[in-house]
C-alpha cells in the first residue's frame, strides 16, 4: 500500500468515526461534570456559585443544582443522533453562562488583572472555545450536499 492509499484509508476511517466520537465525548464530559454539581462534588462549585451570586432570583445553591442537571441533560441528548440538535441548542445556551466569570470575576480568571494571563480557572473556561467549535462542526453535518466531492465547486490550484 502506498502512502496516498494509506492516507485515504486513514481519512476515511476518521470521517466515519469522527462525528460519533465527538457526540460520545460531549456525552461523557457533560454528563460527568454535570452530575457532580448537584451533589456538591464539582471542582467548579465555588466558581459557579460566585458567578451566579449577582443574579436577582434564585440562590447560588439552587443554580448549582439546576446547571448540573442541565449539563446532565446535554450529555444524555448527545448520546442519540436524533436528539443531537437539542443537545447543541442546550450547549450553546449553557456556554453563555460558562463565559460569564471572564467578565464578572476577572480577579479569579486572570492573573493580576492581566487579560493575557489566564488562571487555571480562566483556562478551564477559555478551552470551551474548542467545545463550541466542535459543536459547530457537528451541527454542520446535519445537511450535507448531495455532491460526494466537497471540493467539486472549488477552484483547485496547482
Amino acid at each position: 500500500m502506498d502512502i496516498k492509499n494509506f492516507d485515504q484509508t486513514v481519512a476515511k476511517r476518521m470521517r466515519s468515526w469522527g462525528i460519533p466520537a465527538v457526540r460520545i465525548s460531549f456525552a461523557i464530559i457533560f454528563f460527568w461534570f454535570g452530575i457532580l454539581k448537584p451533589f456538591g462534588l464539582s471542582a467548579a462549585t465555588d466558581l459557579l456559585k460566585a458567578t451566579v451570586a449577582w443574579l436577582p432570583f434564585g440562590d447560588p445553591d439552587t443554580w448549582l443544582v439546576l446547571i448540573g442537571w442541565w449539563e446532565v441533560v446535554i450529555g444524555v441528548t448527545f448520546l442519540f443522533k436524533q436528539t443531537t440538535r437539542i443537545a447543541i441548542a442546550l450547549l450553546f445556551l449553557q456556554m453563555v453562562g460558562t463565559f460569564m466569570p471572564l467578565v464578572f470575576l476577572p480577579e479569579v480568571t486572570f492573573q493580576n488583572g492581566n487579560y493575557l494571563l489566564p488562571t487555571l480557572e480562566g483556562q478551564y473556561i477559555i478551552k470551551n472555545v474548542m467545545i463550541i467549535s466542535a459543536a459547530l462542526v457537528l451541527g454542520g453535518t446535519f445537511y450535507r450536499s448531495k455532491s460526494r466531492n466537497p471540493l467539486k465547486n472549488v477552484e483547485r490550484t496547482k
